[in-house]
């Protein structure tokens, strides 16, 4: 519905007396292209710093600090856990009390003191126990507690710097453009293209050569690159501090959602009106969020809205008690929350796979012929993974350019096939994994037996099998993310309101430290119950003592019951459905620009 002529001049002229009345803001400076690269290197000198580092953590813990696999195995998954798990503290701090900027800096500087705190810990002897060459790992001497205590400091700094980078840094990149114009949008667009191709590139020279330094070279060496790269990350995020758009935070879309469930509790012995939609309270203030419609999952939640003679209604038509009664949209927006969980929760038990192929492969590959063809180089164990990132590179342009235009064609879809279906064909694909996985196991612990290539020191005998052997299975997890992980990342970017979107990027972090917490107490149970058994411990230190090709079918197994699980809950939930009037889209454009600078 078209304002009239007469609206019109009434709102210049409100307008005109609110200019003349109330203080200008100052004017928002948008640099965009130009503050991008500092953005961007900051950004891959951090990944190259620390990504490197994670993927080798449970080979450093093993070699230096003389752990068990097992210990070390659940330690690293402990630590990934509270990694990622630190993300939604980040969102929250970040979103109610600091804004990205701040955030980023004070996380950056701490990512840099957890780097410095972990390359003390292989350049000081005294940091870490005596090196140890002894087979089967019983005789060496493990970490004492002040050894363990200053290599816990460097990793609480590196939890606390990923839980502020993590979920602020793509933000923060797009607020250096204006979304009002055509070149600010082609600008976000441009840096988030970028930033993944740097993404991805600081991943491969990682997991390759700063895990070949630290391998092959030097741990002291190895760790202090990595730290190094973050002072140069650090500087390059400071030196466009006075030219940054810097966002004020607004409050935690969490502290809303809050209110809902509070105010329906309060309100839970009421009854509700035959058609809500039209008798609860419906404030129709306009906001960043697209209007939702009222659905009828989760009903409890209605009761927030319901109108009793205590509630109070302001005169801009928002509640003057907002923990006794909520808007009908406020309602929505916490049951579009509540039917994401269910989903969210299916990746807990679909990581578990991918969190395989980042540890026990590593194992495994210790234990292969990791001599490269024609040379007597040794690939470094940990950098096997980089055929995982190959398999999820490739993909994605294949998968974009030409097979989602095919399927288009007959599905009449825009991503060819829907959110949900993509994330569970990725699911079927890691189940497929773990068969493989579970295979090529087994082939290369009878080699070993049979036909030992030579003695992995502390380990057991080497198997003749190559490590290439493992690129089938890491290419296919690969390829598997790309379905799964990137369709879980469009799922909680378009199915969470728009204002917790920053909680919806967390929660893909806290859905990885969940599937590591669960990984790691699968690996100690299985490891309890199997030493018991006369067939021997599944997860042995020795792997060819062991039968780890029976723990990968066993994750392929609880991989199967969670697609179940999986299409239980898609079949059950409804995508978020929104409309918007001329009126309101007009009245939200000057809301979305708006941006209060610090």
């Amino acid at each position: 519905m078209e304002p009239t002529m007469a609206s019109k001049q009434e709102t210049m002229e409100v307008e005109k007396s609110e200019k003349a009345t109330t203080p200008r803001e100052p004017e928002v400076i948008y640099r965009g292209v130009k503050v991008m690269p500092l953005i961007i290197g900051n950004e891959t000198f951090e990944k190259l710093g620390t990504i490197g580092t994670s993927h080798n953590l449970l080979v450093y813990l093993t070699t230096v600090f003389n752990m068990k696999s097992i210990t070390a195995t659940t330690f690293v998954n402990i630590f990934n856990g509270t990694t990622n798990l630190a993300t939604i503290l980040g969102a929250f701090l970040c979103d109610t009390y600091f804004g990205r900027y701040k955030t980023l800096g004070f996380a950056s500087v701490a990512s840099f003191l957890g780097m410095l705190v972990l390359t003390l810990t292989a350049a000081i002897t005294k940091l870490h126990p005596p090196h140890c060459k002894t087979v089967g790992n019983e005789k060496c001497s493990g970490p004492t507690t002040g050894q363990m205590t200053f290599l816990l400091t460097g990793l609480g700094f590196l939890v606390v710097g990923a839980g502020g980078i993590r979920p602020c840094n793509l933000a923060f990149g797009a607020d250096q453009f204006n979304p009002n114009t055509d070149s600010g949008k082609k600008g976000v667009n441009s840096f988030f293209n970028w930033y993944y191709f740097t993404l991805t590139f600081a991943i491969m020279i990682s997991v390759t050569v700063i895990v070949y330094v630290q391998t092959d070279v030097s741990w002291a060496w190895g760790l202090a690159i990595p730290a190094f790269l973050m002072i140069l990350s650090c500087a390059f995020f400071f030196a466009g501090s006075r030219v940054y758009v810097k966002v004020k935070p607004d409050g935690s879309p969490l502290a809303s959602a809050a209110r809902v469930v509070v105010a329906a509790v309060k309100k839970r012995r009421l009854e509700l009106p035959d058609q809500p939609w039209l008798k609860l309270f419906n404030n129709t203030t306009t906001s960043v969020n697209s209007k939702l419609l009222h659905t009828d999952q989760f009903r409890f939640l209605d009761k927030a809205a319901i109108i009793e003679s205590e509630d109070e209604i302001k005169s801009d038509g928002s509640s003057a008690k907002p923990w006794r009664l909520c808007s009908m949209q406020q309602v929505e927006e916490v049951k579009c929350l509540a039917r994401v969980i269910p989903i969210w929760a299916s990746a807990f038990i679909y990581n578990v796979a991918n969190t395989q192929q980042q540890t026990y492969v590593v194992f495994q590959a210790l234990q292969s012929d990791r001599i490269l063809p024609n040379t007597t180089f040794p690939i470094p164990a940990a950098s096997y993974a980089v055929f995982t990132m190959l398999g999820l590179t490739i993909w994605i342009p294949i998968y974009d350019r030409l097979i989602v235009p095919t399927l288009r064609r007959f599905t009449r879809k825009d991503g060819g096939i829907t959110i949900l279906q993509r994330i569970g064909f990725g699911m079927i694909l890691a189940i497929v994994t773990m068969l493989i996985s579970g295979v090529v196991e087994e082939k290369r612990r009878s080699l070993a037996l049979a036909k030992p290539l030579g003695i992995e020191p502390r380990r057991g005998a080497i198997s003749p099998l190559s490590g290439f052997w493992l690129v089938p299975q890491l290419t296919l997890i690969g390829v598997s993310e790309a379905f799964s992980m990137v369709g879980y990342v469009e799922f909680y970017y378009k199915q969470f309101p728009e204002n917790m979107r920053s909680i919806g990027g967390s929660f893909l972090f806290v859905g990885f430290a969940m599937s590591s917490y669960l990984s790691g107490f699968l690996i100690s149970i299985v490891h309890r119950i199997t030493s018991g058994l006369s067939m021997g411990d599944w997860l042995a230190e020795d792997l060819n003592k062991g039968r780890l090709d029976l723990f990968y079918y066993l994750v392929a197994a609880m991989g199967v019951v969670n697609f179940g699980y999986f299409l239980t809950c898609s079949n059950w939930y409804k995508y978020k459905e929104s409309f918007r009037t001329e009126v309101v889209e007009v009245d939200m454009k000057p809301k979305q620009s708006e941006k209060h600078v610090v």
